[in-house]
């Protein structure tokens, strides 16, 4: 741990200044890595993970089906008071949603999307069905209680009364690691989730950090100066093991995704050390 956690420390030394918290841990088994494990952030779009997590809990209880379908919209209502906002294409990376409004579209579909490319108007209509009040509920009961859902993404009104989604890097770290060990609903839901999750079109940090053609079953997001990315490697030495980087204070474009690659890289090298 102490050698991990040393590289690891060394790579946020050298980055310019960054408020970051880092988990490692093998699926199981303590951490390997934890810096700052508690540090509240926005959670950004790592709240579509307990979002999906949800609907895969309604789907075993038998009051949804994923094969179900809702009309697409964009137009939402703030949890600050009520009113109504649209969600724009210039502040999605999905935009094929917006031109189906109207048209039904399954909850399959939605929660991949809301996934593997991030849709905004996917996770919102999964929020609206779901309730977000029942979302950390849910975490709460997979012993994640830090990953707070309240609202929908784009919420302007919400997130200028301070009313936002928060996670911790040990809260997505538990929600990642009982995905690898199966343990949230059944193996098959687990893997299922998993697989949707290894689908994940933005592959700039975590995995960038790490050898070609490892499965990682990850989740970016990003706002302006905060960029996360969380998830679990699959496959390679010590699998399955959790990485979670949560930054704020760099570019999310370009310097904290490097920053969060460099970090995986560093903890693959000392896994596969410890492997030898």
């Amino acid at each position: 741990m102490e050698l991990i956690e040393t590289r690891v420390r060394g790579v946020l030394a050298a980055s310019p200044p960054v408020h970051a918290s880092v988990v490692v841990r093998r699926a199981g088994c303590a951490d390997l890595v934890s810096i700052a494990p508690d540090a509240v952030f926005h959670a950004a779009s790592t709240m579509k993970v307990p979002v999906l997590v949800e609907l895969y809990r309604r789907v075993a209880a038998g009051a949804l089906a994923l094969d179900d379908t809702l009309p697409v919209t964009t137009c939402f209502r703030s949890l600050a008071d009520g009113s109504p906002y649209v969600l724009s294409p210039a502040s999605d990376t999905e935009l094929g949603l917006y031109d189906r409004v109207g048209e039904l579209v399954t909850l399959r579909e939605l929660a991949a999307l809301m996934i593997t490319v991030s849709s905004n108007v996917a996770a919102n209509m999964l929020v609206e069905l779901l309730g977000a009040p029942a979302v950390s509920a849910g975490m709460a009961d997979l012993g994640a209680p830090s990953l707070r859902v309240l609202r929908g993404v784009e919420d302007l009104r919400g997130f200028d009364a301070g009313l936002n989604n928060t996670v911790t890097a040990r809260g997505l770290a538990t929600l990642f690691e009982e995905l690898a060990l199966g343990r949230i609903l059944s193996p098959a839901a687990s893997e299922e989730m998993l697989s949707v999750l290894a689908g994940q079109a933005f592959n700039h940090a975590i995995p960038a950090g790490l050898p070609a053609g490892l499965r990682v079953a990850h989740k970016t997001g990003s706002i302006t100066g905060l960029f996360h990315d969380a998830g679990v490697v699959l496959d390679g030495p010590g699998a399955p093991w959790v990485i979670v980087a949560l930054t704020q204070g760099l570019p999310e474009d370009d310097a904290a995704p490097a920053l969060i690659a460099a970090v995986a890289h560093q903890v693959y090298e000392a896994i596969c050390a410890a492997s030898a």
